[in-house]
This record gives C-alpha cells, sequence and structure tokens, in this order.
C-alpha cells in the first residue's frame, strides 16, 4: 500500500484528525515515500522507533555540546540510534557518509561551532546519499541555531537606542572646512566607537541568521523534489498479469507468516499459560466489546434522537443531541480497542498478527467515524435536511457511500499494517494497491454525481434554505467541488493502470480525507448557528445566519486550511516556515510591519474606542445635563470628543505598537496630494462639519431652511447632515452647503417667532371693528406675547374684499401652525357674533347676444317639455316602460356681424 507522506513525517497530524478523520485519515491516502534513493524492490526506506526525530529543542536553550550526529544513510538503511542526545551519530549500513550536527550555547553564540555546523550541512545538502531522516534532523537543528540568532539580532537594543540619541544631542556632523570644540569631537568619537562594538553582535548574528535561512531553504526544497520525484514515479503496471503473481505470492507469505506465529506461540507452554492466566479478563473485555460495538452506537444514537424529540424542541436540544452523538465514535472505538487489547493479552498475536490488530483498531475508528459523519450530514430523520438540506432519498444513498468511504480509508490502514511496502517487491506494490484505488474511485464517482445532481436540482428549483444570496453561493461551491471529486474519480484509476500508483494514491486518499474534513466543518458550522439561536432566541429559520455565526464559521473555515495542506502532503515543517515568514511581517518602505505589530495595534486601538464612548457617555448621560448648555452644544461636545478621542486612539495605537510611520512620509504626501484632487469635496465637507460643530450655526433639533429645504436638524455627521421635512422625508444636506449657503434657522437662538394671519372681510364692514376685533382675539391667544403686542394692518382694498393682517410675535415657532387655526376659529366665531359679513367673490356677467340665448333656452324648454309622461301601469301591476324623450338638435344662429365676438352688445343700454 501507497502510504500518504506526511503521516509518516509527521504522526501528529493524525492526532488532529481524531474526530473528523478518525486517525486513518490518509492511512491509505496517497503517496508512498518507501524506497526513495533507489529504484530496487526491497530497498524501500523502513523507519524504526530510532529514525523518529526527538522534539525540538527550546528555542534560545539548545544543548550545550555542539556534537550531534543526524544519519545520512544510503537507500534501503536505517539509522541504527535515534533520538538527539550530547553525542549522537548515526551510521549507515551501505557505508554512507556521517554528519555531525552542532548546536549553539544557551548562553552565548558560538560562531566557531556554527561555522562548523554550516560546513557539514553544505556537505550533507551536496551528497545526493543523505537520506530523508538525516536532513529533516539537519533542519531541526538549523531551525534551532536560527531562533538563536534571531535572538541575537536584538541584543544591546536599548543601549544602542541610548547612544544613537547621544550622538543626535551632539549635533550634526561638522561640514567640510568646519570645525567643533575638541571635547564634543572627542565626545562624538567615543560615542561613535561604543555603537560600532554594540552593534557588532547584532550584525553578525543577522548575516549567521540569513545563512542558517538559506540553509534551511535548501532542505525544503531537497526534501520536495524528493517528493515530487517519488509522486510521479512510474511503478510496473498493475493491469499487467504477469505482476499478478508477486502480489499472489506476498498474499500467501504473508498469511502463512501471520498462521506461523500463532501456532507457534500455541505451541509454547509459557504462551498457552500466559493466556490461561488472562482468560477472565479476556472473556470480561471481549464480552464488553460485543456489547458497546454491536449495541453501544445504537444505544447511543436513540438517546440523541430522544433529545431531538418533539416533546423537546429547541436549540439546546440540538446541541446536547449533538454532544450526544459523539458516543457513536468513542463508545464503538473503546469496544475495537478492547478487542485489540485482549488479542495481544493472550500473547499469541505477535509480529505480523500484532501488526495486523493494531490496523484492525485504527479500521474500526475510521469506520465509526465515517458512519458518524454519514448521520450527521445526512440525517436520517425525514424532517432534518442537515446542513445540505437534501431530500431523504439523496441522503440514504449518500449515507452509504459516506459509510463506504470510511470502510476504505480503514481497509487501507489495515493493508499498510499487514503488507508493509517496504517488503514488497516493485511489482506488487501497485497491484496491492489497485483494489482500493478502484472501489474509492467508484464511490467517489457515484458521490460526486449525486451530490452534482441534487445541488443543481435546488439551484434550478429554488429550493435553498436560507438567504437566496447565501443559498446560492453555497450550492455553487457544492457544485463545484462535486465535480472536481468526479474529475478526479476518473483520472486516479487511468494513472493507476498505467503504472503512476503513487501519484492515483496521493489524488483519492487526500481527496476522501478532505470530503470528512468538509463535512466536519458543516457540521460544526452548523453546531455554531445553533449555539447562537439558543444563547441568542430568534427565528430558527435564520438562527444560524447572523453575523457572529457567519464570521465563526469563516474562521473555521480559515483555521482548517493548514488541516487541507497537512492532508495533501504538506509537511508540519513547511507550514511552521510559512508561519516564521508571515511572524516576520512585511516591509512597506523602510518600515517593517510584523502581525504582533499589528494585533498590538488592534487592542491597543479597541480600548482607546471602547474609552472614548465610554468618556462620551458619561458626558452625554451625567456631565452634560447639569451644565447650562443647550442641546446643540452638548451634541457637539460629545461629537468633538468622539473624533479627538479616536485619533488619539489611533496615534498612542500606532506609537505603542512600535510602528515607525517616517518611512511613510513620502508616500503619505503623495497620497495627501491625490486624496486632495480626487476627493476635495468629500475633504470640504469633512471640514464643514468640523466647522459646523465649532461655530455651531445649527444644531440637532434646529428649524432650519436651507436650498429649499424646511425641515428639523435630526444628526449632523463628518460629511452631510440629515433634515426631516415635515412630510417625514430625510433630505440628506451636504456640510459645504450648510457653510457656503444661506440659512434660515427658525430656532437656533430664540424659539420666539412671528405669525401673519390674513384676513379679509366685505366692503360693507367697519374697518374700525374689524380692527378691534382682530386685536382682541390676538392678544388673549396664551401663546402671542403683549411685548412686542400684536398688531393689526389694514392692507388694502382687493377684488372682492377688504384685507386686514394679524401680525403677532408667539412664544415658540414650532407652534405657529396650531396658533393660525386657533386664531382663525376665533375670528370666524367673533365675526358672526359681531355681525361682520364674510366676504365672497361677486363676478358680472356680460351677454353679447341676448336674443340668441333666448332662442336656444326657448327651443330647448319646448323639446325636453315635449315627451308625455309615463304612461301608468298596465292592469297586472308591473309598470310599463317609460318612452324615451325626443331630443332635438339645438342650433345657435352664428351673430351677424363677425365683430361681434369681440365687441359686447349693449343695443339696450341695460346691464346684464
Amino acid at each position: 500500500m501507497v502510504r500518504p507522506g506526511f503521516l509518516r513525517s509527521q504522526p501528529l497530524a493524525v492526532l488532529a484528525f481524531v474526530l473528523a478523520l478518525a486517525s486513518g485519515v490518509g492511512a491509505g491516502a496517497g503517496y508512498a515515500q518507501e524506497g526513495q534513493g533507489t529504484d530496487a524492490p526491497a530497498s524501500a526506506e523502513t523507519q524504526s522507533p530510532a529514525e523518529t526525530p526527538a522534539p525540538a529543542e527550546p528555542q534560545g536553550q539548545p544543548p550545550a555540546e555542539p556534537a550531534i550526529d543526524a544519519a545520512k544513510v544510503g537507500a534501503g538503511a536505517a539509522p541504527a540510534t535515534g533520538g538527539l542526545s550530547k553525542s549522537q551519530t548515526a551510521g549507515s549500513t551501505t557505508g554512507g557518509k556521517s554528519i555531525t550536527v552542532s548546536t549553539p550555547d544557551s548562553a552565548k553564540v558560538d560562531y566557531a561551532a556554527w561555522e562548523q555546523m554550516g560546513q557539514r550541512a553544505d556537505r550533507a545538502l551536496a551528497d545526493a546519499n543523505t537520506s530523508n531522516n538525516g536532513l529533516e534532523l539537519l533542519r531541526g537543528q538549523l531551525v534551532a541555531w536560527r531562533t538563536k540568532f534571531q535572538t541575537a539580532q536584538t541584543a544591546n537594543s536599548s543601549r544602542i537606542t541610548r547612544l544613537r540619541d547621544q550622538i543626535s544631542a551632539l549635533g550634526p556632523v561638522p561640514a567640510e572646512g568646519q570645525s567643533e570644540a575638541p571635547e564634543i569631537a572627542q565626545r562624538r568619537r567615543d560615542l561613535s566607537e561604543e555603537l560600532s562594538r554594540l552593534e557588532a553582535p547584532g550584525r553578525a548574528a543577522e548575516e549567521a541568521y540569513r545563512r542558517a535561512n538559506g540553509l534551511i531553504a535548501q532542505i525544503d526544497a531537497v526534501l520536495r523534489d524528493r517528493q515530487a520525484k517519488q509522486l510521479l514515479k512510474l511503478w510496473p503496471s498493475p493491469a499487467n498479469p504477469a505482476n499478478w503473481e508477486d502480489a499472489a505470492i506476498a498474499v500467501r507469505d504473508t498469511g502463512a507468516t501471520i498462521w506461523r506465529d500463532l501456532t507457534n506461540n500455541w505451541q509454547r507452554a509459557d504462551r498457552r499459560a500466559e493466556m490461561f492466566d488472562t482468560l477472565p479478563v479476556i472473556g470480561i473485555l471481549l464480552v464488553m466489546a460485543v456489547v458497546l460495538i454491536w449495541r453501544g452506537r445504537v444505544w447511543i444514537e436513540r438517546f440523541a434522537n430522544w433529545l431531538q424529540g418533539p416533546s423537546r424542541s429547541g436549540r439546546w436540544s440540538r446541541v446536547l443531541a449533538f454532544i450526544a452523538s459523539l458516543g457513536q465514535i468513542v463508545v464503538p472505538s473503546v469496544g475495537v480497542i478492547m478487542v485489540a487489547v485482549a488479542a495481544l493479552a493472550s500473547k499469541m498475536f505477535t509480529g505480523m498478527a500484532a501488526s495486523m490488530v493494531e490496523g484492525l483498531v485504527l479500521t474500526g475508528i475510521t469506520l465509526f467515524t465515517g458512519i458518524w459523519l454519514a448521520a450527521r450530514v445526512f440525517p436520517k430523520h425525514p424532517d432534518d435536511g442537515g446542513p445540505l438540506g437534501f431530500p431523504v432519498q439523496t441522503r440514504i444513498e449518500a449515507r452509504f457511500h459516506v459509510q463506504f468511504m470510511g470502510l476504505l480509508l480503514g481497509l487501507g490502514s489495515l493493508e499498510t499494517a499487514i503488507f508493509p511496502p517496504a517488503q514488497l517487491s516493485e511489482a506488487a506494490v501497485p497491484v496491492m494497491s489497485l483494489p482500493l484505488q478502484l472501489l474509492l474511485s467508484l464511490t467517489l464517482w457515484r458521490f460526486g454525481h449525486l451530490v452534482n445532481r441534487c445541488a443543481g436540482q435546488q439551484a434550478s428549483d429554488g429550493s435553498v434554505a436560507g438567504a437566496a444570496d447565501a443559498g446560492r453561493f453555497r450550492l455553487s461551491l457544492i457544485q463545484i467541488i462535486a465535480k472536481f471529486v468526479i474529475a478526479l474519480a476518473v483520472v486516479a484509476p487511468v494513472l493507476a493502470l498505467i503504472g503512476y500508483s503513487s501519484a492515483a494514491s496521493a489524488l483519492l486518499f487526500p481527496a476522501t480525507a478532505s470530503l470528512f474534513l468538509i463535512g466536519l466543518l458543516l457540521i460544526l458550522v452548523q453546531l455554531i448557528g445553533d449555539l447562537w439561536g439558543a444563547v441568542v432566541p430568534g427565528d430558527e429559520d435564520t438562527a444560524g445566519q447572523g453575523l457572529l455565526p457567519v464570521l465563526a464559521g469563516f474562521l473555521l473555515t480559515l483555521v482548517s486550511l493548514p488541516v487541507f495542506a497537512l492532508i495533501w502532503g504538506a509537511r508540519i515543517e513547511d507550514l511552521g516556515e510559512l508561519w516564521n515568514r508571515f511572524a516576520q511581517g512585511f516591509t512597506i518602505g523602510e518600515t517593517r510591519i510584523s502581525p504582533s505589530n499589528f494585533v498590538y495595534f488592534l487592542i491597543l486601538f479597541i480600548i482607546g474606542y471602547g474609552a472614548t464612548r465610554l468618556f462620551q457617555s458619561a458626558l452625554r448621560s451625567s456631565i452634560l445635563p447639569k451644565t447650562k448648555l443647550d442641546q446643540g452644544g452638548r451634541n457637539a461636545i460629545v461629537s468633538g470628543t468622539g473624533y479627538v478621542g479616536i485619533f488619539l486612539a489611533a496615534l498612542i495605537a500606532v506609537s505603542a505598537a512600535g510602528i515607525d510611520l517616517s518611512g511613510l512620509a513620502i508616500v503619505a504626501s503623495a497620497l495627501s496630494v491625490g486624496i486632495g484632487f480626487g476627493l476635495q469635496n468629500i475633504v470640504q465637507n469633512f471640514v464643514s462639519g468640523i466647522i459646523l460643530l465649532i461655530e455651531r450655526p445649527v444644531s440637532e433639533g434646529d428649524w432650519i431652511e436651507v436650498g429649499g429645504v424646511t425641515g428639523t436638524v435630526k444628526s449632523i455627521s463628518v460629511r452631510s447632515t440629515r433634515i426631516q421635512t415635515f412630510d417625514r422625508s430625510d433630505v440628506i444636506v451636504p456640510n459645504a452647503d450648510l457653510v457656503s449657503q444661506q440659512v434660515t434657522n427658525w430656532t437656533r437662538f430664540s424659539l420666539a417667532g412671528r405669525v401673519i394671519v390674513p384676513v379679509g372681510v366685505d366692503y360693507s364692514s367697519d374697518t374700525e371693528q374689524v380692527a378691534r376685533i382682530l386685536r382682541e382675539i390676538a392678544e388673549a391667544h396664551p401663546l402671542v406675547v403683549l411685548e412686542p403686542p400684536p398688531s393689526v394692518a389694514f392692507m388694502g382694498l382687493g377684488a372682492d374684499a377688504l384685507n386686514f393682517e394679524i401680525r403677532m410675535i408667539i412664544r415658540d415657532v414650532n407652534f405657529s401652525l396650531s396658533v393660525r387655526t386657533e386664531v382663525n376659529h376665533a375670528i370666524v366665531r367673533r365675526f358672526r357674533e359681531e355681525g361682520v359679513a364674510m366676504p365672497f367673490s361677486q363676478r358680472d356677467i356680460w351677454l353679447r347676444n341676448p336674443e340668441a340665448v333666448a332662442e336656444a333656452l326657448a327651443g330647448l324648454r319646448a323639446a325636453v317639455g315635449g315627451a308625455g309622461p309615463v304612461a301608468p301601469a298596465d292592469g297586472d301591476g308591473s309598470a310599463a316602460r317609460p318612452q324615451p324623450r325626443q331630443r332635438d338638435d339645438i342650433q345657435l344662429d352664428p351673430p351677424a356681424d363677425p365683430r361681434a365676438d369681440e365687441i359686447p352688445d349693449f343695443d339696450d343700454g341695460t346691464e346684464r
């Protein structure tokens, strides 16, 4: 079986996938690294416990002794010893060289030892026979040196800063031809020499750091190149029947070996005695294992369904059901482990048989993990569509495929344990891998078509759970993944039949493990939505679509990216190197910004922002209400405090985080010019907003009129002002308009205002009486001020009435409409009581041809009156149908004089 390289070199990756991938994510997943360095059938490199790299030394405290040897062995050999000790040497059984790895002293950097280390690393890289294990051990020691050098670069930093400040205090160096005081010159020379002495260790450390970093990069390049060559290795084609014999021989020999080990152990009296002594324990373990495996998962499933039953509806029940469902992995896995413990305790399973038992444990855990994932992503309950919302029939078939994938992954682990590739011939390796590759390809192909078809139907029918845009994006992403799986399931078996068995396994098993990880992410995102819905009550259909659940799902996806990289063959060292480069930050101009600086800046800015908002709340609610400032002044102070506080928070955060922005001065200047031209209107409005807050000609709550817009100011922001009209519509006015244009403010400096009420009376009215009545009405209103007193003006003689105006000052101009309405009511009431006539429009009508009009009216009268009355009812009491009236056309003769249309006819001298 072709094993994944990342599981061989990085066993910690298996522990990271205990729940999602059940430690067997890539047990058979991926490509082999056996046989590295030679193409001989039995020359594949095996790994013994002695080869396992020891844990890395603490950064900054490597071993004091610089003699650590890492194996430089040829193909087909393994180091004799392992681990990191004071002196560690691994010889090569093929006569290969050995390399000595030196580590720095914890107290002081030994550059002589580092020079020897660098030279040996160069020789190891130049030697093509250096094994992967030797390079990995060498790389670990180089990383320890690099960490030491990185720490040494900052040595004496505080003293260096102090010396530079002292030199700056002495002033600039005199120009050519100029001189300075001897004591100043001597002091400058002393400080410069001291500064050079203190900077020397840092510069040496920086040079050594760059060399170590380059050596590490070379080792990574060599390892990646070997990995790529192993992936593209062309094995004997498994489609050739001539290669089947080697596979059959391997199966026969392995079976014979296992049977021989079992019979030999049974024939040994001491082994039988040990088995009989532990037989009660073995029996108890087996009984408990059978119960846990056979019934434990069913009991856990029933309990989870009971928690999620109709009588216990709610988000918390779904969360508890998820926690309980984890027992479907733990309980049967414990049963499988009990079986393995019982088998090993019998002392009958040793050697290859013991490897088979260990492989069965991994197979069982992987299988139960697949069953759990299938049940959570594609639930059995008809009303629970799961994270994907697929229909019932689709979920049934999908569950089978996912469970079968878990079984195949487990069988891959079992095959690797029983048939180690290092013990197989080159012809047998691809033949032994082919059955699982074909079965897995067929399963992935069926699963991809099923998911792609169902997602396409949901997209066409519009039956998407959740928001429309989010649902369409999710379905599009699902279809892309499904099509990728289909293409991979078609390509991989073709590669396997040609002979690229490593490449086929490197596609199939990581793809299956990735699907398992995607399923786990879907389950966790749904769990986050359930937790959010349980904590924040609301609609259950939209509880998982809030901002926090979406952000949590996004962060969860980002965290899973390194796991995906490990699944697809990345090394932990590669990820560590990427993180190291990321931690070093990036350079803009002469300024280096690292993630730690950004985190410090973000934390400090959030603290400053929160303190600003807290101080604003204290001003708004506790301090300013006790002053004599009006509401507009209070709002201006609160807004100004917010702007100043946010600016200071950003400034303090930048300074405290150690971000030097002096190197960005030129860039900032160029940006300022560009912003000045491109965003001059926005800048103008911003400055105008600041002017409004300082001068306060307009405040929130004022009734203003600007640019033909009349309304109440609701808010003043840095760019615009929102005015609510009396029609309850909001008008956004740029602040520049409020500063540059004429603005009428009715309420800013005084609420008092003048109200004018026009009044018209009949021509027969007594004007003095009317003026007296209007004055009394105005003075009687409670909102009208008496100083200055209201006045009544006789405006003139109108066409239909005598026009008067009541001019009065009221206390609150906001009630002007109410005052005008009440005064009008009082005027009508008093005019009726006093007998003052109300005017109405009078118009005189002159007829130009009265004779023709009279004749026309007479003809019309005759035509209308000529129709008889309605006939009486018939004898049966029913009313007779009314007879229609006869209508005669009436035509008026035109006037004889063509000028009659222009000249009125006043022949009789009578006004008509």
